[in-house]
Formats: structure tokens, C-alpha cells, sequence
């Protein structure tokens, strides 16, 4: 058996095209969180007003989700969705982790109360949507969704 003459840890991948998007699954989530308008609910349920951080939770909060659908467990690890042309493909403006580690610091468990009646919210409108409406191509007209 012939031996490589080279170490891996002399090998350097490089993530150089700024038109490649990591996480290219990301597109099926962000388009739902649009059907449903997940930000604007998040904005006007989740009441952080006079907090730090407080400001635009919805955006704070998608890009928590999207961070974990990328298989982020850490919220440094929310930079993998500044990667390439990734924030393309997402639907809100992608914060810092910095910003979202203020945010969360702001949270009581009233905050956690108010994020659960966003799911149950956005639950009830996917399942009072039509399917194929919420869950289409990112190119189509957007549906509007209660």
C-alpha cells in the first residue's frame, strides 16, 4: 500500500465563492416562516419594550430557528448564516451573535410564555392554510395566510 506523503492537517478547505449558499435546505424554512409570518408575529406578541435587546425580536428569533435548522447548537454558531450568499435565501436580516445573546439575557419566563403563543398561533395558521400554498416554490406569489 503506497503512503501519502502529505498530512491532513496540511490540508486547508476554503469556502471562497460568495455565490455558493451553505445550507441550502434553509430555503424550504424561510418560505414557510414568510406563509406564516412568523416576524411580525413574533414583533407584536413578544413584548421586550424598554429592554435591551429588545428591539425586533422576530428577527431574533428566526434567525435563532434558522441557526438551528443549520445544525447550530451554540449561539455562536449563528454565523454559519452569514456564510456565502446564504442570507439570500433567508427572509430577515441575520443578527450577530453578540445581539442575540443580549436578547436572549432579556428573556423572563413571561417571554418564554409569549414565544409559546407564537407557536400556537403559527400552528393554527399552517393547518388553516391550504398545504401546497404554504409549502411551495420561494418564486411564487406569496399567499396571505391569517
Amino acid at each position: 500500500m503506497a503512503r501519502v506523503s502529505r498530512g491532513l492537517d496540511r490540508v486547508e478547505v476554503v469556502f471562497d465563492d460568495p455565490n455558493l449558499v451553505a445550507n441550502a435546505g434553509l430555503i424550504l424554512v424561510s418560505t414557510l416562516a414568510v406563509r406564516l409570518d412568523l416576524e411580525a408575529l413574533v414583533n407584536a406578541t413578544v413584548r421586550l419594550v424598554g429592554k435591551v435587546g429588545g428591539a425586533l425580536p422576530g428577527r431574533k428569533v428566526l434567525t435563532l430557528v434558522h441557526s438551528i435548522v443549520a445544525g447550530g447548537s451554540h449561539i455562536d454558531h449563528a454565523d454559519v448564516l452569514r456564510a456565502g450568499a446564504t442570507q439570500s435565501v433567508l427572509s430577515h436580516r441575520v443578527m450577530a451573535p453578540s445581539t442575540l445573546g443580549t436578547f436572549l439575557r432579556a428573556f423572563t419566563f413571561g417571554h418564554v410564555r409569549q414565544l409559546e403563543a407564537v407557536v400556537g398561533v403559527a400552528l393554527g395558521r399552517a393547518w388553516a392554510a391550504d398545504p401546497v400554498s404554504v409549502v411551495s416554490s420561494s418564486t411564487s406569489t406569496p399567499r396571505s395566510v391569517r
